[in-house]
């Protein structure tokens, strides 16, 4: 192999190039692995949990070993208005069992350990670079150009992210367009350990996942997200590119009244901000996937637009992992096979399909339509906040039945409204 061809180049160390370039190396492919940041997970932002299975058949025992923040053992979901909270609490003894576990993580931390063990394996990984273009040699991607430099593989993984202009430059994806992704927004508040864990009820090295709809985004498409981490907790927002038009507020102003919100200023009180940061999210899912192949090219993880997004759990790191998984399964059999075509490389598509990626991403295909009604972030967090009001509320008048309190506030929507949206909810789940 000369010292400017590889097997393999992978553009991007996030969670899914780094899975795919540790795979291909231990299976004795050379490889080479670019990261436009001055580390792997410089560049890289997500709200912060990981579900472990995927991480798992890879790197059997991970946990053991990798810079996991909590596990997490209790989910919230929370609709608000802009003084009140209606949430929803699980949590079982049974949260957290082996394959069916997740963590909170820092991606900073865990993204250089996961393109460490690429390294270790043999991956040779290069930071500070980045890739201007595809190399095409007769129609088919042959290595990248960096600079002034090429650089020759059989074939090149893109892992560089929701916004992946190589793939546009070569039309196997066509550019984001604001309905299809969100922007987020995200701060780290560091807190002690021990504040943390008396302040979400929970043990040492327990975590939570508690997500927010309503009044976060000004009535507008997205959530609040909220992870307790060792010392620190992931807080932050994310609204999609589309709705920010129906607002006056930026998603700075929108973050910052998230932080002063009576149900979430005393969580974070007296913590301080170590870190911000902000990302383009792909919303749309099974209906933004690009091309995911052709003659010496796959794409993996955020470029693919593997994320789901169901209200009540956010996955894309399990997604992306497996898609590196199954990318690097791929191109083994073509080395084997000495074929790097389209038509060789279409395993990687048939992998997919046959897994959970695939079968997952179409099962919600239509949630993000759904999604987009208005009501779920405007009226129905107001109607959920009156019945719990008037629940609570004793003042002396004669008591009503509980039916009659929710059928007041039903009725300001409409019953045939609400049906029609639970049923479209429903389905769309």
């Amino acid at each position: 192999m000369s010292e400017n061809k590889f097997d393999a180049i992978v553009v991007g160390a996030g969670v899914a190039g780094s899975a795919a370039g540790y795979l291909l190396a231990k299976a004795g492919l050379e490889v080479l692995i670019i990261e436009r940041g001055n580390f792997a997970g410089a560049k890289n932002m997500t709200g912060g949990r990981l579900y472990s299975h995927s991480l798992e058949r890879i790197i059997p025992g991970f946990a053991k070993e990798a810079p996991l923040e909590r596990k997490v053992v209790r989910e919230k979901i929370s609709m608000l208005t802009a003084d009140s909270a209606v949430t929803i609490d699980y949590q079982s003894s049974q949260s957290g069992e082996a394959n069916t576990d997740s963590y909170t993580v820092l991606r900073s931390d865990f993204d250089r350990w996961l393109a460490d063990k690429a390294e270790e394996a043999g991956a040779v990984l290069a930071t500070g670079i980045l890739v201007d273009k595809l190399l095409v040699k007769d129609g088919k991607v042959s290595g990248i150009i960096t600079g002034d430099e090429e650089m020759e593989a059989d074939v090149v993984v893109l892992a560089d992210g929701v916004n992946s202009l190589l793939a546009e430059q070569i039309g196997m994806k066509k550019p984001v367009t604001p309905s299809q992704a969100a922007i987020g927004a995200k701060e780290v508040i560091e807190l002690s350990a021990d504040v943390i864990q008396q302040r979400f009820n929970l043990n040492e090295s327990e975590g939570v996942s508690w997500l927010f709809a309503g009044s976060v985004t000004d009535g507008c498409t997205g959530g609040g997200f909220l992870y307790t981490n060792k010392d620190t907790i992931s807080l932050g927002i994310v609204c999609t590119l589309s709705e920010l038009k129906h607002t006056d507020k930026t998603i700075p102003q929108m973050l910052d009244e998230f932080k002063e919100h009576p149900a979430i200023a005393p969580l974070i009180a007296n913590g301080k901000t170590v870190e911000y940061s902000g990302h383009l999210v792909p919303e749309a899912g099974y209906n933004m996937l690009p091309k995911l192949y052709q003659d010496g090219v796959v794409i993996i993880g955020d470029a693919a637009g593997l994320v789901i997004n169901t209200g009540y759990m956010v996955r894309g790191m399990d997604l992306a992992i497996a898609s590196g998984e199954y990318a690097a399964r791929a191109i083994i059999q073509a080395k084997e096979k000495n074929d790097f075509s389209a038509s060789s490389l279409a395993d990687y598509q048939r992998l997919l399909e046959e897994s959970f990626v695939l079968k997952d991403l179409k099962h919600y295909q239509n949630f993000p339509a759904f999604m987009e009604n208005p009501r779920i972030f405007t009226e129905y967090p107001q109607m959920l906040s009156d019945v719990m009001a008037d629940m609570f509320t004793v003042d002396g008048t004669p008591a009503q039945s509980l039916l009659k309190k929710i059928m007041t506030h039903v009725k300001k929507i409409g019953i045939f409204t609400l049906l029609k949206d639970a049923w479209k909810g429903v389905r769309s789940l």
